[in-house]
């Protein structure tokens, strides 16, 4: 794994420790062009502070970078989160047409890449980007774990 790869998934990080402070599930999410390596996007969680479903960091990040560019496709584009993408992201990943997808922890309960419907391998799906699972995987799930278990 090159610098530049573990350096843009340090900022995911640090996008879900800023979401968990804040009291959201702790996922970040940065958008890079995958040429010039700039980053585009890079945000965490917001559905509580939204008031919006959708507001995860993947959605946030694909927003953003859509309006910076002016265009819906982002196929030089690679995505870093920290949580394997739920399904409606998984899609949305897919309509923008992301070069590559990289993702720290697994999410068997509510995954849609690695597991659930598994969005990418359906017939049905137009883009699948090149996906690589668990990259800082045991940094990730522990925030996830660490949130989780001071609210219960």
């Amino acid at each position: 794994m090159s610098a530049d790869k573990s350096s843009y998934m340090e900022l995911a990080l640090a996008e879900a420790e800023a979401a968990a402070a804040a009291g959201e599930v702790p996922v970040g999410a940065v958008l890079v062009d995958g040429l010039s390596g700039e980053v585009l996007a890079a945000a965490g969680n917001r559905v509580e502070r939204d008031h919006d479903a959708t507001a995860h960091a993947e959605m946030l990040v694909l927003r953003a970078a859509a309006a910076k560019r002016a265009s819906p496709r982002l196929s030089d584009c690679d995505l870093y989160v920290t949580l394997e993408p739920c399904p409606m992201c998984a899609q949305a990943i897919s309509f923008a047409r992301i070069r590559r997808l990289y993702f720290g922890a697994s999410d068997a309960k509510g995954g849609g890449v690695e597991n659930g419907p598994r969005i990418f391998t359906q017939p049905t799906c137009h883009h699948r980007p090149e996906v690589y699972g668990g990259m800082d995987e045991a940094r990730a799930a522990a925030l996830l774990r660490d949130f989780f278990n001071a609210r219960r």
